[in-house]
């Protein structure tokens, strides 16, 4: 059954369009990635799902109900919620503070249940974030979305410039996601362990979406590998 359906998506910046009739689906308990080179749009899917970008054209349905347009708040109320790319956490407030942020939309300020997904984290709590490493500021970053209490989480390139190990690390997060029963769309450059861990996937390329399935069927298909995943076709 599927949480998010998109259809014939068009949007972009003013009068410029990044998105061409874009047609996704995102199914309940569900991680699937959107990879492509830089410049395809894959930020502003995101950002328009999440209401951050109005559409031009198209439809969204989330969990049944119409969605295009709706405002970014109102879809975080819906259970829509986006982690930005660079982790945008609030630098100068300290880590609790940032959790606690995250449950403006419903009140919630018990952060317990978040800490015991990233312990790194509970001995940091009355540390200003900006003094967090790398991996650490986006283990926040994710934690803070997931204190919005979403039923869709919209991860734009976690592992942006993380070191090999935080990498695994971070898609480990995401599996565990997963397995507590929220959805993921998962937009990400390292397109070989984006495909590893979801279950399906797109590839958008200039604002098109140039092909779609399995995760693990794009992985093995010799185009795809060559033009997207940094490997010769056989």
């Amino acid at each position: 059954m599927s949480l998010l359906d998109v259809r014939g998506l068009v949007a972009g910046h003013g009068a410029v369009a990044v998105l061409h009739d874009v047609t996704l689906a995102v199914g309940e308990g569900e991680i699937v990635a959107v990879i492509g080179p830089n410049g395809a749009g894959k930020t502003t899917l995101l950002r328009t799902v999440a209401g951050v970008l109005a559409p031009t054209r198209g439809g969204m349905v989330f969990a049944g109900r119409p969605i295009a347009g709706e405002p970014a708040h109102r879809m975080v109320r819906h259970g829509v919620v986006l982690v930005p790319e660079g982790r945008r956490i609030f630098a100068d407030q300290s880590v609790r503070a940032n959790l606690e942020l995250g449950a403006v939309s419903h009140g919630r300020r018990d952060v317990t249940a978040v800490l015991d997904r990233f312990p790194a984290l509970r001995p940091r709590l009355d540390d200003i974030a900006g003094t967090l490493s790398g991996g650490q500021q986006q283990m926040l970053a994710i934690a803070r979305g997931l204190m919005a209490r979403p039923r869709l989480l919209l991860l734009d390139e976690p592992s942006l410039g993380l070191a090999p190990r935080l990498v695994r690390e971070t898609f480990e997060v995401v599996r565990d996601i997963r397995g507590q029963g929220v959805s993921v769309l998962l937009v990400e450059q390292l397109a070989a362990q984006a495909l590893r861990v979801a279950d399906r996937g797109y590839v958008l390329d200039r604002g098109r979406v140039v092909a779609e399935g399995p995760a693990a069927r794009l992985a093995a298909d010799p185009r795809v590998a060559e033009a997207y995943l940094g490997r010769p076709a056989p």
